[in-house]
């Protein structure tokens, strides 16, 4: 009763116009968090930490544009359908008219700035540096800011670099535009420095339902290296993994269980973003991140984009370029059937299913008698990342964030494929660069590929690039970046080849599948329409106008990024491997 009588008496005191006692009228509810109380403690932390998981799986970052701006730019998907949204994209000529090329650029930095918080918060937590609490919270927001920045920096080339949660002044908000070298200097310094403060998968618990984990980091520190030929250093770090030294990995009996939404975060998958079936979570689609809601559906909407027409009713937008189907049917198993990636890749009609244990012509319940076509092209379906085998619905239950199949951003025969093409750049072709692939191949039941085969390293790198690589991971994200890294954009004989490989007849049945007999003869060309410097992303004017400081890259300026390449080995073109 005292306090309440003296803080009362202040209060008069204060509206008489006296300065006395104010200090008795700043009270602190303890109820009420703020920006200067929250992530002192372990529990809050980890809050800010799943804060950071939880952009990775919106709009701009995995659950949709973010992840198939990379499929759709590639020789393995184009734009089928009459809706002209994704053309730009699937030609590279994108000069950035609506809002789409933005997305991932504005929510990459969204998922930077979650992270940036988490590490502020630590550093003024009090935590002993040493903690198993203080090394798991840094590890992961190291890992998932080095993932947006690398994501950044194969989209956008150049993009603003920023490390700090602390800003005295919006001047300060206006962050100049770094160099695409320097961003990646980043990308490896925390990939690097997660490995070491990161739990292996092996610990259990969360560190193998969704967490980030030394191997994680391990993985994607050398896709970073990679990316600027650093074919030693990445090497060395993927001998690391296949040798345990990030926990324990290996590859999962069936090639499908990879795709399943019912068979998740199991030894194949690094890393995997998390994704709710429909019904499980809530009903609100959150596209983007100021549409918060606590009943988030929580899914992704890489099977409204895929499926459509007869089968699962989605958007019908992207299906397979002709040349990935036939890439899967130019060669068989050592029981004489068609390779059995291609059933969890495409949906097409195959005999073969029909004898083979396991498989089935169907595709969400219903039988599939002919190639399932995508939009009015007619490319075929997309089967990877929806439930479409999995038979669970009829059609899709709702359009949009809906569906539940977790994303594997990267599995352990990835970490395999890597060493052999790392390899084979730093001594190919070696028997040890056989052997990695083989083991690929082997539970695919496809015979071994022999030493004698490849003369050359540039022979080696042809069956890794355009064979190994489209059959185990087709209409996955990652081929663009693939084919920027490799340069092929630049280089006559392999641009040539990626017009090939992206072209379509449209709209006629007995064609659907079916390559043409050259680019002359095609309907569509996608690469033909690519411009010098269109291989990234433009960045918005508008990003632009609001940032004095931001530049635009390559794509806004439509200049030439062939100064990239110099001192690195572009691979020509080796005739008679895989489908020319």
């Amino acid at each position: 009763m005292k306090k309440i009588f003296n803080i009362a008496l202040s209060a008069s005191m204060l509206l008489a116009g006296s300065t006395a006692c104010d200090d008795q009228l700043d009270v602190v509810n303890p109820n009420q968090q703020t920006t200067l109380t929250f992530g002192t403690t372990s529990s809050e932390l980890d809050e800010v930490i799943l804060a950071c998981y939880n952009r990775i799986r919106i709009e701009g970052t995995l659950a949709r544009v973010g992840y198939l701006y990379d499929v759709v730019a590639g020789d393995e998907v184009n734009s089928y359908s009459d809706n002209d949204w994704w053309r730009p994209y699937d030609y590279c000529s994108t000069t950035s008219p609506s809002d789409g090329p933005d997305w991932p650029f504005r929510d990459w930095y969204y998922t930077i700035n979650t992270c940036n918080q988490a590490l502020y918060y630590l550093g003024n937590s009090g935590l002993d540096t040493e903690s198993d609490t203080y090394k798991k919270v840094k590890g992961q927001a190291l890992f998932i800011r080095g993932l947006a920045y690398y994501e950044l920096a194969t989209y956008y080339q150049d993009v603003p670099l920023i490390t700090s949660y602390e800003f005295s002044s919006l001047s300060d908000l206006h962050s100049p535009t770094n160099t695409q070298d320097e961003v990646l200097d980043q990308v490896e310094a925390d990939f690097a420095e997660a490995m070491k403060l990161l739990p292996k998968r092996d610990e259990g618990g969360e560190w193998t339902k969704g967490r980030a984990t030394c191997g994680a980091a391990a993985g994607y520190y050398a896709r970073a290296l990679m990316f600027r030929h650093k074919f030693s250093e990445a090497l060395a770090v993927l001998k690391e993994i296949i040798g345990g030294t990030y926990g324990t990995y290996k590859l999962l009996d069936d090639y499908g269980d990879n795709f399943r939404s019912t068979v998740e975060n199991k030894d194949e998958s690094l890393f995997e973003v998390q994704f709710l079936d429909w019904g499980v979570g809530g009903s609100d689609m959150e596209w983007t991140p100021v549409n918060n809601s606590k009943s988030s559906s929580q899914g992704q909407a890489l099977e409204s984009v895929f499926s459509g027409g007869d089968y699962g009713g989605g958007w019908n937008d992207l299906g397979s370029t002709p040349w990935l189907y036939q890439t899967f049917k130019s060669q068989k198993t050592t029981s004489g059937t068609v390779d059995p990636r291609l059933y969890w890749t495409l949906i097409s009609y195959e005999d073969d299913y029909n004898s083979m244990s396991g498989y089935s012509n169907t595709a969400y319940t219903l039988a599939v008698t002919k190639h399932v076509t995508t939009g009015a092209h007619k490319g075929i379906s997309v089967c990877k990342h929806t439930t479409a085998r999995e038979n669970l619905y009829q059609v899709v239950p709702a359009i949009g964030l809906s569906c539940g199949v977790n994303i594997r951003l990267m599995r352990y025969s990835d970490v395999l494929l890597r060493a052999a093409e790392c390899e084979n750049e730093v001594s190919g072709p070696t028997q040890q660069a056989i052997d990695w692939i083989n083991q690929v191949r082997g539970r695919a039941g496809l015979a071994g590929l022999k030493l004698a085969d490849f003369a050359t390293a540039d022979a080696l790198f042809e069956q890794i690039a355009n064979v190994e690589r489209p059959t185990e991971f087709g209409c996955e994200h990652g081929r663009m970046q693939d084919i920027i890294r490799w340069g092929w954009l630049y280089r006559d004989d392999r641009l040539a080849q990626l017009r090939k490989h992206s072209c379509t007849y449209w709209g006629d049945d007995e064609k659907v599948g079916v390559m043409p007999s050259s680019v002359d003869v095609a309907d569509d060309d996608p690469f033909s329409h690519w411009t010098k410097g269109h291989e990234y992303l433009p960045i918005r004017d508008s990003n632009m106008d609001a940032n004095p400081n931001l530049r635009g890259n390559s794509a806004n300026n439509s200049t030439s990024n062939e100064a990239f390449y110099e001192g690195y080995n572009i691979h020509p073109v080796v005739a008679g491997i895989g489908v020319q």
